[in-house]
């Protein structure tokens, strides 16, 4: 018995010998590294005193700050950053798809503000501004000069407030204004429309109205076309879009899963980390998928890709996407700033990080550019039997059956068309078709 207690208590002992000898080092460590940080700080306070006191030109201190600020963040990663105030501002607007303004989409040619169109439904739309329409002035200060951004800045505003712009329009031989009362603009992220008999489903940001314009253009494109026995299948056009909203990206990604993992984030931390589940329903009501990316597809883009793609809801049809694999937190700070910083990776179903690998697609299709065709090779094409001189009179079809046929050789020669424009979406199209031809899928 006294030899166990000795033994404890020497081993006690010799813990404690240990342990002050292992301890005292890292004390000693980690007062150094304070030393250094406030070192580093007395530095930056030195350099920041010198600049204001001797640069060539006089400075202003809050934007020294803010570009320090700036500069440490970007040191990180190319996605972390400051906010300014405006800059946060614009990032809720885009975030949320919704602003007070006039609801005109706008290009700069020459320094002035052109109307691309106006969107149904809006003040601009009501006060007869047309596609075309240049804006030289706002309340009456001009344009010229100001880059797009800083102009449509000029152009939003308090909803209900009264904006004075400047407009000169062809056929008109003087310029004229227009007084317009702001409304609430919904960005639309969303387009849908049908091709042959897909739905193609354009999705060019995710923000708050992603999924409901999604899910609104579905139940527009099927009744258009007269039900789901006319629906070959979705196709998902995700090339260019940056990304957005981690939350969207898993709406978008829930609307054609009924169960299963859509993404996973990990942090630092262990704790840090976050798994987000399909739940019941697919939008789609089963129909073949395919999503369309490219190198310009990113973040909130390669997450639906990568969902579709791992639990073989869809084909994955274009180039490598951009292999954006990280999350960003926008942190609000004082004086209505933000600061965005990279918090966590995320991960695809099957555990894969596509951080600077991207989405593979399963069928790699380039964009090729249009090649031009001789007078020979088009001759050659128009040459068949019924052009033939004498040749027989195909008596065997029904006039429904032959009705039949030209419809679908009037839906194969515009997907064909389609190939000169966009070659991608064609052959998505032909994916669908080709699908459609082989049966129902999954037994359905």
């Amino acid at each position: 018995m006294k030899k166990t207690l000795l033994a404890a208590a020497g081993g006690a002992i010799l813990g404690l010998v240990v342990t002050s000898q292992i301890a005292g080092p890292l004390v000693a460590q980690e007062n150094a590294s304070r030393a250094s940080v406030y070192e580093q700080l007395d530095l930056f306070g030195d350099i920041f005193e010198r600049i204001r006191s001797s640069y060539v030109e006089e400075v202003d201190d809050a934007e020294l700050i803010e570009a320090a600020i700036d500069g440490m963040l970007r040191s990180l990663d190319p996605h972390s950053s400051y906010l300014s105030p405006e800059d946060a501002d614009r990032m809720r607007v885009s975030t949320s798809g919704e602003f007070g303004g006039l609801g005109i989409e706008v290009t700069q040619e020459e320094g002035w503000v052109k109307v691309v169109s106006p969107m149904d439904g809006t003040p601009a739309d009501a006060a007869g501004i047309l596609a075309g329409d240049f804006i030289t002035a706002v309340d009456g200060e001009s344009v010229m000069g100001l880059s797009l951004d800083e102009a449509v800045q000029l152009m939003r505003g308090p909803v209900g407030a009264e904006i004075i712009i400047t407009v000169v329009r062809e056929g008109q031989p003087e310029p004229f204004d227009v007084s317009i009362i702001r409304d609430t603009i919904k960005l639309t992220a969303v387009r849908s429309r049908t091709e042959g008999k897909a739905i193609v489903l354009r999705v060019t940001t995710f923000n708050e109205q992603t999924f409901p314009n999604l899910r609104d253009g579905i139940t527009e494109q099927v009744e258009a076309a007269g039900g789901w026995g006319n629906v070959d299948g979705f196709i998902i056009d995700l090339r260019n879009n940056p990304g957005g909203l981690l939350s969207q990206a898993v709406y978008v990604s829930d609307a054609f899963l009924d169960a299963g993992e859509i993404v996973s984030t990990r942090g630092r931390l262990i704790t840090d980390g976050d798994r987000f589940n399909a739940t019941p329903g697919d939008l789609a009501e089963g129909k073949p998928i395919v999503v369309l990316i490219n190198g310009g597809s990113a973040s909130a883009s390669e997450i639906v890709a990568g969902a579709l793609q791992d639990h073989r809801r869809a084909i994955v049809v274009g180039t490598n996407s951009f292999g954006k694999g990280s999350v960003q937190t926008v942190i609000p700070l004082g004086s209505d700033g933000a600061m965005r910083l990279t918090t966590s990776r995320y991960y695809t179903p099957s555990g894969r990080s596509i951080q600077a690998l991207g989405i593979s697609p399963d069928i790699i299709v380039e964009q090729p550019r249009p090649a031009e065709v001789t007078e020979d090779e088009e001759e050659g094409r128009q040459r068949t039997e019924a052009g033939l001189r004498g040749s027989l009179v195909n008596d065997s079809l029904s006039e429904d059956e032959l009705s039949l046929i030209e419809e679908e050789r009037a839906r194969a020669e515009a997907t064909a068309a389609l190939r000169e424009q966009d070659y991608q979406l064609a052959y998505a199209i032909d994916i669908l078709k080709g699908l459609n031809a082989l049966g129902p899928l999954n037994g359905q």
